[in-house]
């Protein structure tokens, strides 16, 4: 029996089968530095021990993204070593917050499989939830992903696509977020005046500023979460393959646009949820992304007046500012568009 590993592909995945991933994190605060250095977020709560501390955490809590991260490389080796892409998200509650000196380690179910009509691939539905050295969980997500398939003569298995939830609803919103002190929370220091109340449904907010993707910063993002997906780092394969380059994991894509978005929604300080997200199209090293959001709805959460709710979409465009909102031409997204990521942010009241 070999002793290295080829990776799952479509054909090993059983409906119901349960993974659990290698290898547990301890999430420390040169991971933070790393990635604060490599997308630049600017948001007071996860910047400052001392803002956080005024407000009710103990200290700064580590970025909602970089846990995401974190907990989804946990899974690529045994889910998508083998992708052709990441596909999209749904489910995705944040349940606790997580500190540097945290360990992380996450196991998936496998809840939907269907063979593509080529034959060479197909998709795979995982549950995965990353949870603290304690068993508290801390991120629950569903997602799907496109896998080559080893044989493509080799039977699959029977299509089961699971129905998800097109939202989380609010009342599950907020376990993440402690009681906060909202006199306590300094606009100025957090370079924003605007607050639950000043945002309205249907408003879009054109976040302005574009960032280029190097080589180098999207293969270190990728490292610094463990993920092993070939796609992001083999060359000497990709050069073969259908785009004759690496593609940039789409999770640094959700980064630079989380990001960008600050300017806009700066007091946004806390993901609670993501409804659901694609990745419309591949983005490369080279390309510049353009980031804008739209209010979906609003909403109080249960028993709490420190925070609300708002549902943002925020949409990242490759090389196109985006002070029209490009989105879609009928059905059709607008060939600029790479990221249509549905969530749930707080901001205080």
């Amino acid at each position: 029996m070999s002793k290295t590993s080829a990776g799952n592909f479509f054909e090993d995945f059983r409906l119901g089968q349960t993974i659990r991933h290698a290898t547990p994190r301890t999430v420390t605060a040169g991971d933070v530095a790393l990635y604060n250095g490599l997308f630049g977020p600017r948001f007071a709560v996860q910047s400052s021990d001392v803002f956080a501390k005024a407000i009710g955490y103990p200290r700064s809590p580590v970025d909602d993204l970089l846990v995401f991260h974190i907990v989804f490389g946990n899974t690529v080796p045994d889910i998508s070593l083998n992708a052709v892409a990441n596909l999209g998200y749904a489910a995705c509650s944040f349940r606790a917050p997580v500190y540097p000196g945290d360990t992380l380690s996450a196991v998936s179910e496998v809840i939907g499989l269907k063979e593509n009509q080529s034959r060479k691939t197909g998709i795979v539905y995982v549950r995965s939830t990353g949870a603290k050295q304690d068993g508290t969980p801390v991120l629950e997500y569903v997602r799907w992903v496109m896998v080559r398939k080893r044989d493509e003569a080799a039977p699959a298995p029977a299509d089961h696509v699971p129905r998800l939830p097109t939202a989380v609803e609010p009342n599950l919103l907020g376990e993440a977020c402690p009681a906060i002190d909202g006199a306590a929370y300094d606009v100025a220091l957090a370079g924003s005046p605007h607050r639950f109340e000043d945002y309205q449904v249907g408003e879009t907010i054109d976040h302005v500023e574009g960032v280029t993707i190097e080589e180098a910063e999207h293969q270190t993002a990728t490292r610094l979460y463990q993920n092993t997906a070939r796609i992001h780092f083999n060359q000497f394969a990709e050069a073969k393959g259908r785009f004759g380059r690496r593609l940039i994991y789409g999770g640094h894509a959700i980064s630079l646009a989380r990001a960008i978005s600050f300017n806009g929604l700066g007091n946004a300080f806390h993901i609670a949820a993501i409804n659901g997200g694609r990745h419309v199209a591949p983005v490369f090293a080279g390309g510049t992304v353009f980031a804008w959001s739209e209010v979906l709805a609003k909403s109080p959460l249960r028993g709490r007046t420190d925070v609300g709710a708002l549902r943002v979409r925020t949409v990242a465009t490759r090389d196109r500012p985006c002070a029209d909102f490009p989105l879609k031409t009928g059905d059709d997204y607008d060939p600029a568009v790479i990221l249509d990521l549905d969530y749930w942010v707080l901001i205080p009241r």
